[in-house]
């Protein structure tokens, strides 16, 4: 994309070119308001590896349709009694690739003059009031606006009023020699392994009956040492499907937090924190890349207005649900499986995702709440009222 002179001032500066940064960069493009003013996207990295995937379920066609990578129509949940596949039309399990994601975000934001892309890393922002200053490492720039995705988590953990918990991952790539997989149905969680004091499940993506992308995950607080994940990996497909001989053509791995900590004391005037750094994670599932897209509209009209980025909040009912469930997982990990089990067990996956999408009424919200253990969750509510 096209380079800067040194020293430019902009309009407005985006840190960071993933998905915030990017579905941030995009609207803006859209927004005919936007069309005369300079905007710069600052990345240290060219966003030309597929070094992650998004995943989402979703009533029908959507906007990211055409760079979605597969879709399931079921998904499977296992737990120590109770495990079922479910057929959860009407939505759709969908399947977005990193590096598809980037290429064609970044090829329509390359089509429009004032959006400049540049390959720097930022090692300072400062807010003065008035204007802010961006330091990389190569140029300084400034700027009237800047929206900022670099997330630390002693952001979250400095702080000791919400419960900062991990959803840590190791995933596989692997193709089988013989058939192992169900091509229609994703798995969305799997319990049926040691939990050994914490919350671990293993996630399955399949793309054919010999490959899958296969995910050893939890909901804890602290981060596993490498081969826990590796040991765990081997021992899920050999025991569980059956399968001791397969190639594993590429790995990803992360961690996403956990959080109803709202982030918003690291706002100023002129920078907002957007995406995993503002707090757009799901903080019960850890999910992402839709809880972002539907934020985006809402910070892009509060963007047009020129105030004080420290107004605006995102906060709802739905907050103080997710908050519950990660007091109780904060305390005591290990009743993650059981909280699930029943939960699936009792409920439809449509209201649960119905609900995970922060779109039910108060009384299905009643229904969802009534449906896993009650015990947990009462002792949560008082703890928190008392």
């Amino acid at each position: 994309m096209k380079p800067t002179a040194i020293n430019t001032h902009f309009d407005y500066i985006i840190i960071g070119a993933g998905a915030a940064g990017l579905m941030l960069a995009d609207a803006m493009r859209k927004d005919v308001f936007f069309s005369k003013k300079k905007i710069l996207l600052l990345d240290r990295d060219a966003k030309k590896a597929n070094d992650r995937t998004w995943c989402f379920w979703e009533k029908g066609e959507g906007m990211f349709d055409d760079i979605v990578h597969t879709t399931w129509p079921y998904i499977f949940f296992g737990g120590k009694a109770f495990s079922k596949k479910f057929d959860i039309v009407p939505y759709r399990y969908k399947m977005v690739r990193g590096i598809d994601f980037y290429k064609t975000y970044l090829d329509r934001i390359a089509l429009y003059p004032n959006i400049h892309f540049n390959q720097e890393e930022v090692v300072n922002v400062l807010d003065d009031g008035t204007l802010v200053t961006v330091e990389t490492s190569i140029n300084n720039y400034t700027a009237k606006k800047v929206l900022n995705s670099i997330f630390d988590y002693r952001m979250a953990t400095k702080q000791t009023t919400y419960p900062v918990l991990q959803q840590h991952f190791v995933g596989w790539y692997v193709k089988t020699t013989k058939a192992v997989f169900e091509p229609d149905q994703a798995t969305y969680m799997d319990f049926s392994i040691p939990q050994k004091g914490n919350t671990r499940f293993m996630y399955v993506l399949p793309f054919s009956e010999t490959e899958a992308l296969v995910e050893y995950t939890l909901f804890s607080k602290d981060l596993l040492p490498s081969e826990e994940y590796e040991i765990a990996l081997k021992a899920y497909l050999k025991n569980e499907l059956g399968c001791s001989s397969y190639e594993i053509t590429d790995t990803e791995k992360g961690s996403i937090p956990m959080t109803c900590y709202d982030f918003q004391e690291h706002h100023s005037r002129n920078i907002r924190y957007i995406g995993t750094a503002g707090g757009w994670a799901k903080p019960s599932t850890g999910y992402t890349f839709m809880s972002t897209s539907k934020k985006i509209p809402g910070l892009v009209d509060f963007i047009k207005t020129g105030k004080d980025f420290r107004k605006l909040r995102f906060k709802n009912r739905f907050w103080y649900y997710d908050l519950l469930l990660l007091d109780i997982l904060s305390g005591h990990n290990h009743l993650g499986q059981a909280i699930f089990e029943s939960l699936f067990k009792n409920r439809s996956p449509q209201l649960i995702f119905k609900f995970l999408d922060e779109q039910t009424s108060f009384l299905e919200d009643l229904r969802f709440i009534s449906g896993p253990r009650s015990m947990p969750f009462i002792k949560a509510i008082f703890k928190r009222l008392f």
